[in-house]
């Protein structure tokens, strides 16, 4: 028999953080959404190229496909409610592989437009839906499960402006990049939808323990709400129009420069590789004053300096930084409403498909009035607005902590 302080000593070690089937497959679906996503923004010199659209029409696909996303997230908590998890999770994960095929099989006209929306409607749904169960299966290691997950979704993002890039110069066409990933979620469909998803955790139990209890969410989530859409416009627009930049201010050919994006992507899953491993032992608002920090010197060089070498090691370093704005913003957030994950999911996807709709459009409209390189000076505008949100949420929280704890 185990004695008293042997059973205190079990208990008190930590629980080790683990996989099961589902984490494998949230995490391959996570990485289906990034590809598909970030895929856009390599393939916007072709379209643009091709049919000699200019940047606020180029911007336009990305923008119908954050109001896909937006839609999703103020719909995707009342679907959860009427028909679980498991069919938001396969609608969403098809649906973007429908709205994908129809934008590759379509000339830029309403049909890829709509094409994009359904994209985005379809993704914004699997993506609430990822979050949410992830923090629900893993608990108070929800920090992990995200972090790791966003690297899986980094290095999928990688692949897309190399395959675009790939399948371009084989002569096989950019759309071929695409279609891969609407085969790949067709047999992921066939192999895994039998797949338990978990649904959410009840919030029942907690209200009949404390009458109190509401589904309102605490201002210090709405502070870490803020931070993670202006993090959002800052990766979108470096996302979206760096190969367009690295082309007309560094004078690199379309393929080179769908090819050098590449890095930032690599960068991005580096530092979700570091941020994963540092969330264990660090809290996420810690890391995120660092990741703010790091962008802060990796976007001068990017922006000003003409030199193509010196400017892609300044992308590298910016997506060493923006790789964790998203990741532990969520974290952060989630873990200021720790039972309300599919709400809280529901209204980050919103906002970071807002940031989605609107930063690269505005960037876009700028470029035709003003030129690329001056429409980028939006960028410190959003990280200044990052950094201030953020000290907001940790000066309420900090607050709470003083008022619980007097």
């Amino acid at each position: 028999m185990l004695r008293s302080s042997e059973i205190t000593n079990q208990e008190l070690q930590p629980v080790p953080y683990q996989r099961d089937r589902f984490t494998w497959l949230a995490y391959g679906m996570l990485g289906y959404y990034s590809y598909m996503a970030v895929i856009l923004g390599p393939a916007m010199p072709f379209l643009r190229a091709e049919h000699n659209l200019n940047y606020t029409e180029g911007s336009l696909h990305v923008s119908l496909f954050a109001l896909g996303v937006i839609i999703s997230g103020l719909l995707a908590d009342r679907l959860e409610r009427k028909l679980g998890r498991r069919l938001n999770f396969w609608s969403g994960a098809l649906g973007m592989g429908l709205g994908a095929v129809l934008f590759i099989a379509s000339e830029p006209t309403i049909l890829t437009l709509a094409g994009v929306f359904l994209t985005g409607l379809g993704g914004g749904l699997l993506l609430v839906t990822i979050q949410a169960s992830l923090s629900d299966r893993h608990g108070d290691k929800r920090a992990v499960a995200l972090t790791e997950s966003n690297v899986v979704a980094s290095l999928c993002a990688i692949l897309a402006p190399l395959l675009i890039a790939g399948f371009q110069s084989m002569g096989l066409g950019w759309r071929s990049a695409i279609g891969l990933g609407v085969a790949l979620v067709v047999v992921a469909f066939v192999f895994f939808r039998q797949e338990q998803i978990p649904e959410k955790l009840a919030l029942a139990e907690d209200q009949e323990n404390n009458p109190l209890q509401t589904n309102r969410l605490p201002l210090v989530f709405w502070f870490y709400l803020a931070a993670i859409f202006f993090g959002v416009c800052c990766e979108i627009c470096i996302s979206f129009w760096s190969a367009d930049y690295l082309r007309v201010n560094a004078g690199l050919s379309e393929t080179s420069a769908a090819s050098f994006v590449s890095l930032f992507f690599v960068a991005m899953a580096l530092g979700r590789v570091v941020g994963s491993y540092l969330v264990r032992h660090f809290e996420s608002s810690q890391l995120l004053l660092i990741a703010i920090c790091i962008v802060g010197v990796g976007f001068p060089v990017f922006w000003l300096v003409t030199d193509p070498a010196p400017k892609i090691a300044g992308l590298f370093v910016l997506g060493l930084g923006i790789a964790n704005f998203f990741p532990l913003g969520l974290a952060a957030a989630t873990g200021a409403a720790p039972r309300q994950a599919g709400m809280v999911s529901s209204r980050v996807t919103l906002g970071a498909g807002v940031g989605i709709l609107g930063a690269p459009l505005a960037l876009g409209w700028v470029a035709d009035r003003v030129g690329l390189t001056t429409a980028f000076g939006l960028f410190p505008v959003f990280l200044v607005l990052v950094l201030a949100a953020l000290l907001a949420a940790r000066k309420t929280q900090s607050h709470k902590v003083l008022r619980i704890n007097p």
